[in-house]
C-alpha cells in the first residue's frame, strides 16, 4: 500500500478535504486490511508520479490536529487517476509541472467520476460502520 496516494484519497473522500488524524488512521487501517486490490491500485496510481511527496509539494497541509488536502494535491489526484488516451507508457511529468496545469484544465469535473466518488464514499462508510460493529463487538 502506498501511504501518500492513500492518504490523498481519504482526504478527498471527506468535506472540504480536512480529516482529524483519528479519522485518517481508522481508515488508513481500514484500507491497509482490504486485501491486495487496493495495494495494487495505490502502487499503479503511485507510478503515475514517481517523485511524489505529499508534505514537500504542499499536496497535504497540517492543521488543528489533522491533515487537509489543498487544491494542488486534488489536482495531482486527479492526474494519477485519469485513464491515459493511448495504450502507450506514458511518461510521468514532475508533479510541480503538472500541478498548474491540471488546476487550469479541471473546471467541472465528468459526472462519472462524481457517481464514482459517490459509490466509494458510500461504500467506505459502510465499511467503517461494520468496523465500529466488530470493535464492539470484540469490546464486549
Amino acid at each position: 500500500m502506498n501511504f501518500q496516494v492513500t492518504v490523498l484519497k481519504i482526504l478527498v473522500s471527506y468535506p472540504d478535504g480536512f480529516a482529524p488524524m483519528v479519522d485518517l488512521k481508522r481508515d488508513m487501517a481500514i484500507l491497509a486490511t482490504s486485501g491486495r486490490d487496493w495495494a495494487e491500485r495505490t502502487r499503479r496510481l503511485a507510478a503515475r508520479v514517481p517523485d511524489l511527496d505529499i508534505f514537500s509539494q504542499a499536496l497535504v497541509e497540517r492543521r488543528n490536529g489533522g491533515w487537509r488536502i489543498t487544491e494542488n494535491g486534488r489536482a495531482v489526484l486527479e492526474f494519477m487517476e485519469a485513464r491515459p488516451a493511448a495504450p502507450e507508457p506514458i511518461q510521468a511529468p514532475r508533479v510541480e509541472e503538472t500541478t498548474a496545469a491540471m488546476v487550469a484544465a479541471m473546471q467541472v469535473p465528468p459526472l462519472r467520476q462524481a457517481v464514482d466518488r459517490a459509490k466509494w464514499r458510500r461504500e467506505r462508510r459502510e465499511r467503517r460502520r461494520e468496523a465500529r460493529e466488530r470493535a464492539r463487538a470484540n469490546a464486549s
